[in-house]
């Protein structure tokens, strides 16, 4: 995706409440804290902006869009959230419970809208689903029910699966929580479990390495850090014959084995946030606005990372597949 050069609105213009603003003729500005790498998430911002456009908001034009990334970095999270504060950014939007976390300690008064993050209510970012309260709103990605699933889909595929490997991440609330609905899970069937927490990138290497012949599978718990690094997740997996399981396409579509998640798939939840922003600029309250849940599960299959593995997919599975991928 290009990267624009980025129009930020003075101090005095963006103090002034949307509809004043607009009927000065002045563009409002959309903060945009990305929790990874520009080429990470170009497809997933590039969805978020064509719906602004379809919606009517062209960046440039009649709204600025104002870009951030972490790039993996822990600290930049609130660092971001401080510069936003500071250029009165009129609508924050990012995704992770790390991203929304910085934002909500930096502003109580900024509307902020997640594109997608574990359980909302369970961390403390809103009061309910249906009455948000507050100033945050947005899509639940919500993954802590789907863990004895996503478990039982590895035991049907895996012969012999005694030892499940769990990537996580240790700084994200909802993520860890994910985390230990799989242990729960995987335990309840007998399973033993490896908890790999790891904190940055340059941890995923030496968590793979250190697995040697302690786990069968692993189960890789979908987040803002292993979004930029699906496709070094993947290739470990795959040196290690190792089979995967996450929770969204983009995985697969990286070379893991599986997912199996509430769609719609990642890219469509940044697509929909845009209908968040859209409502907010026109003058809605996030408070107002219910968080959306999704409620169908999608599956996805590699068959080309299933040979690699000498791996055969029941076709029961195949069967209940929403895409196969070869």
């Amino acid at each position: 995706m290009k990267r624009r050069a980025f129009l930020l609105l003075g101090g005095a213009a963006a103090a002034w409440p949307l509809s004043a603003r607009s009927a000065a003729g002045k563009r409002p500005s959309v903060g945009f804290l990305v929790p990874g790498t520009q080429a990470a998430y170009a497809q997933l911002i590039a969805g978020f902006v064509q719906r602004m456009q379809e919606l009517g908001w062209t960046d440039g034009d009649n709204v600025a869009i104002v870009y951030r990334w972490t790039d993996g970095a822990q600290e930049r999270y609130a660092e971001i959230a401080a510069e936003f504060v500071k250029l009165k950014i009129d609508v924050i939007v990012t995704s992770g419970s790390e991203g929304v976390v910085a934002a909500r300690q930096a502003t109580s008064a900024i509307p902020i809208v997640f594109a997608a993050t574990a359980d909302p209510v369970a961390i403390g970012l809103v009061a309910s689903l249906a009455h948000p309260g507050g100033n945050i709103t947005g899509l639940s990605a919500e993954s802590t029910d789907t863990a004895g699933k996503q478990v039982e889909l590895l035991r049907e595929v895996v012969p012999g699966l005694q030892r499940v490997a769990i990537l996580t991440n240790a700084d994200s609330p909802g993520m860890m929580a994910e985390t230990a609905s799989v242990q729960a899970a995987a335990r309840t069937t007998g399973l033993e479990v490896v908890t790999l927490a790891i904190r940055r990138s340059e941890d995923i290497t030496s968590a793979f390495d250190g697995l040697k012949s302690r786990a069968d599978a692993v189960y890789c718990v979908s987040g803002p850090l292993m979004q930029i690094n699906r496709v070094r997740i993947a290739t470990l997996a795959l040196a290690a014959k190792l089979p995967t399981i996450y929770g969204g396409r983009n995985y697969v579509e990286a070379g893991g084995l599986m997912s199996y998640s509430y769609g719609p798939d990642i890219s469509g939840l940044f697509r929909r946030a845009a209908d968040f922003v859209d409502k907010i600029l026109r003058g809605a309250k996030p408070a107002d606005i219910p968080v959306e849940e999704p409620t169908k599960l999608l599956l996805f299959v590699n068959l080309t990372t299933a040979k690699a593995l000498g791996l055969v997919v029941p076709q029961s599975i195949l069967l209940r597949a929403d895409e196969v991928i070869e």
